[in-house]
């Protein structure tokens, strides 16, 4: 629909059909996440109003056949005026063909409960030992990037 849109723009200009273009694109390329900011301070509250950068990372290393430390560190910024608490569960990066479980591994010692503080980014570094005799597939040790998390308000959830 964007390019039909577009074709359909540059069509009906008599002038000027390459720099409207270009405007058009600059700004739709800009708008989405501008927006996004804009409501998740003003208008949003509770758990819609916690942002995530996305950058979070884990890491698990085997310690003994069914134990593993698992270490993971994000930050999330707290865009609204008011205090906001949730529980945070991981979810797996990507679905493997034989379902291997990695950063959810970390839900066996959670839900986390986390506060964050009104127009507050907060680090969270979350080390757990974690004991995997009753999951029978997971990783033995490794690193993993892009963590996506889902956070729980009550009857509210939010994956980032």
């Amino acid at each position: 629909m964007f390019i039909i849109a577009m074709i359909l723009l540059v069509i009906g200009m008599k002038k000027y059909h390459f720099r409207t273009l270009l405007i058009v694109v600059i700004i739709y390329a800009i708008l989405p996440k501008l927006l996004i900011t804009i409501y998740q301070e003003t208008l949003a509250s509770g758990i819609m109003a916690i942002s995530y950068d996305g950058n979070g990372k884990c890491d698990f290393e085997n310690v003994e056949e069914d134990l593993l430390n698992g270490e993971c560190n994000l930050v999330l910024h707290n865009r609204s005026n008011e205090a906001v608490s949730f529980d945070l569960e991981f979810l797996d990066s990507f679905s493997m063909e034989d379902e291997v479980r990695m950063e959810s591994l970390m839900n066996l010692a959670g839900p986390y409960s986390i506060t964050i503080e009104a127009k507050r980014e907060k680090s969270i570094n979350l080390k757990e030992l974690l004991d995997l005799s009753d999951v029978p597939k997971h990783i033995d040790g490794g690193t993993s990037f892009n963590i996506h998390i889902k956070l729980i308000d009550g009857e509210t959830t939010r994956t980032l």
